[in-house]
């Protein structure tokens, strides 16, 4: 991050940054306080993807509401659905079958390695990369395929049920999510040689948006965000859900807290995704996909809070039944609404391009910012 001379000062400026800016990645608007290139003071504006989502929610059944949470973190649905239906499920006191918890392993760890790879290709673009992101986008393809294949859906899957899933593996599936994890090996020694050891790349990001370990816990991040800054916290590992506890993986963490290591977590994590997806291959049974529940699922008076290792961060859910089929009230602790809250105090001080890299390295999704 270029030094700010304090000697030389310029009348100050006030820039939006979006909400139209590619580089915001959806509907967000900064406002940035400028000393020349110089940012001084940097204001979020958020708000303008906003669809009700949790308000939604106490109008429809548990198992209507299931396809709007894939509307939050578009990118993540498989994740989303997973802490949801979970939600619920704990509230129940329900008991899933063995090879419906490996099957939403499967789908959400697959989920959380397209997630990533969104977020590679889209800094690499904002970065002016504009080859690199074409590699990311190839192998989430093949995710979305696969997603495509189980359940008709590629980004808005409404495939997790209350009490397991809607479709059990067909037939050719496995074979091509073989293929793709061989695939992926290969695709990780391009990663290498395309973006992560290029020059002008790690000019541009290392030493670039710095987030200490106590600031980062100041903030509240979490996921990728907070264990680039070298907190080693994962709910997988740490508050184990699903059958996460019978698999072998480690978690990433990194220690400088700047773009360059934020990018380098989340690479790590794909292959860390990789292995565990090979793990459940190797243990799933056959076996039935799905509880018996009753087709009107009506939850017991009293209120539930879950969350889970989503993509961006801790994803949760705060759910409150007063006993009839519908929620009384749904909360959702979006981890992009946490991790944009701290972009204004990383931003100031660097120039415009360092926050465009900052942002990116933030990974954020307005559907689930504004929800």
């Amino acid at each position: 991050m270029t030094k700010h001379n304090e000697n030389l000062h310029t009348e100050e400026m006030t820039l939006n940054f979006g909400p139209q800016h590619p580089s915001t990645h959806g509907v967000y608007r900064a406002i940035f306080t400028l000393d020349g290139e110089q940012i001084v003071k940097a204001e979020n504006v958020i708000g303008y993807l906003h669809r009700g989502i949790e308000k939604l929610a106490e109008s429809k059944t548990y198992t209507q509401f299931i396809p709007y949470t894939d509307r939050l973190d578009y990118l993540s649905g498989m994740l989303n659905e997973l802490g949801y239906v979970q939600t619920v499920e704990i509230l129940m006191g329900i008991e899933i079958p063995e090879r419906a918890e490996y099957l939403r392993i499967i789908m959400a760890e697959l989920q959380r390695i397209a997630s990533h790879q969104v977020f590679l290709g889209s800094m690499a673009l904002d970065l002016n990369s504009h080859t690199s992101w074409m590699y990311f986008f190839r192998d989430r393809e093949k995710i979305l395929d696969l997603f495509e294949m189980v359940c008709g859906s590629r980004m808005t899957t409404n495939y997790m049920r209350i009490g397991g899933v809607s479709y059990d593996l067909p037939t050719e599936f496995i074979p091509r999510l073989m293929s793709f994890l061989d695939d992926m090996e290969r695709s990780f020694l391009e990663y290498e040689r395309i973006i992560t050891g290029n020059e002008i790349f790690k000019a541009r990001t290392k030493g670039v948006g710095v987030i200490s370990k106590e600031k980062a816990l100041a903030y509240g991040l979490t996921g990728p965000n907070l264990r680039a800054s070298g907190v080693d916290l994962d709910l997988r590992r740490d508050i184990p859900y699903g059958f996460y506890e019978r698999f072998k993986f480690k978690s990433v963490v990194g220690s400088n807290g700047d773009c360059y290591e934020r990018w380098l977590v989340r690479i790590g994590e794909m292959e860390e995704s990789v292995k565990i997806i090979k793990q459940a291959l190797e243990q799933i049974q056959e076996g039935p996909i799905l509880a018996k529940v009753p087709k009107l699922i009506k939850l017991p008076a009293g209120d539930i809070y879950h969350q889970i290792e989503g993509s961006k961060g801790a994803l949760g859910f705060y759910l409150v039944s007063n006993g009839t089929d519908k929620p009384h009230r749904i909360h959702i602790h979006g981890p992009s609404f946490i991790n944009i809250g701290a972009f204004p105090e990383i931003a100031k001080g660097g120039t415009i391009q360092d926050a465009v890299a900052i942002l990116a390295s933030l990974d954020p999704i307005l559907g689930e910012i504004d929800r």
